[in-house]
């Protein structure tokens, strides 16, 4: 037989198999009507286990792994098929299903409002964008905005999470680890750096440069560019303005944004020294308590896997199955452990969807750590 006679043999096995888990399927349903009657698990790892050991004995050795495989892909979407009609208990499933049957809220337009730094911060414009009218308090670093959040000290905070041109701001990931908190909307920031200094001074003058680590990243080819300089890091662009304007010194200059020039009685020496004019920062607005605001249509969340493989693929391929986008997925260490790590997740979804809700409750249920991290609304 030749390549196109085998391939029209696959093609009647195909119509077999398609119209064999039609059939599965349908069963699938009535299961998952009659759990839904008796409010029965959706999930039953044992179940599951059982079948795989069965159907894997019954084929050729060669291709036991991929017949374990095509299994696990058919139980993925039966759950997730079965999760339409069958309920599935959880700690974060009740508490999601009690926000959403409450009457759902606009953003608010004012908020006492916690941010790192000090005026003219990126986070204070963040706040500015996001909240009509803001009463800003400033702290000194980023565990100070989460603890003000914690402590109801502030309605909300503002933290930076990530950079379209260096990536991830590792700090806020770690203190996202050991603080209880909901992330309720995000927005999406273009940075356009400035080189700062006080009036009169040259580029040439110019010795040492203060800023944030990220904003040193940021303008690299810039500073490259300056030739032997000093390089100094700071807690916050704006503080590195506020530096400047007070050191008396006329050979320092700070990498921070236009309106501090405005703000500390700087001049700008050079606007625009990002190494990418596509630069944005996300940040995201974080409550003390769960809030699903209107129009929320992404949703972040932690978790943990066993470190064994294929754990991640198994998670991933629930998301597959259901169609949902990954926008984001990081890995974190987990302190005091051997190359363990905590996985960071953002997606689209729709919350209200009883699929996605399912898949939360799954994920809650079948891990060792599992955190969701709030569904919100991302603006640009």
């Amino acid at each position: 037989m030749d390549i196109k006679d085998l391939r029209a043999e696959i093609d009647k096995l195909d119509d077999k198999i398609a119209n064999l888990y039609d059939e599965r399927m349908a069963l699938v349903k009535k299961i998952g009507i009659e759990k839904a009657k008796s409010s029965d698990n959706v999930l039953d790892i044992s179940r599951e286990k059982e079948v795989i050991n069965r159907v894997t004995k019954a084929v050729n050795p060669e291709i036991r792994v991929f017949t374990k495989m095509l299994y696990s892909t058919i139980f993925d979407t039966s759950k997730a098929y079965q999760s339409r009609f069958a309920y599935l208990p959880s700690n974060i499933g009740e508490r999601i299903a009690k926000v959403l049957n409450e009457e759902r809220q606009s953003f608010p337009e004012y908020a006492t409002v916690a941010c790192q730094g000090v005026q003219g911060a990126y986070s204070q414009l963040a706040a500015e964008r996001l909240f009509t009218l803001s009463d800003i308090t400033y702290l000194k670093n980023f565990e100070g905005v989460f603890n003000a959040v914690q402590k109801g000290l502030c309605d909300y905070g503002i933290l930076p999470i990530e950079n379209s041109s260096v990536g991830s701001v590792k700090a806020v990931y770690e203190l996202m680890k050991k603080h209880n908190f909901y992330i309720v909307k995000s927005i999406k920031m273009p940075i356009r750096h400035s080189l700062l200094a006080k009036k009169g001074d040259k580029i040439s003058d110019i010795k040492e440069i203060v800023s944030h680590e990220q904003g040193i990243n940021q303008c690299s080819e810039f500073i490259k560019e300056l030739g032997d300089v000093t390089i100094t890091y700071c807690d916050n662009t704006a503080i590195a303005a506020k530096i400047v304007s007070e050191s008396g010194r006329n050979d320092i200059a700070a990498i921070s944004s236009r309106q501090c020039a405005e703000l500390y009685g700087l001049s700008v020496l050079e606007n625009g020294i990002q190494d990418n004019d596509n630069n944005y920062t996300r940040f995201i607005c974080i409550a003390k308590e769960l809030k699903i605001f209107r129009n929320a249509n992404k949703i972040s969340m932690m978790i943990s896997l066993p470190h064994q493989t294929g754990s991640l693929n198994k998670v991933l391929s629930k998301f597959t199955v259901l169609g949902l986008s990954l926008t984001k997925l990081e890995s974190i260490p987990m302190p005091n452990t051997d190359f363990e790590f905590i996985f960071y997740l953002d997606f689209e979804a729709d919350i209200e969807k009883k699929e996605v809700q399912h898949l939360l409750a799954e994920l809650d249920n079948g891990s060792e750590k599992f955190i969701f991290l709030g569904s919100y609304n991302e603006v640009i």
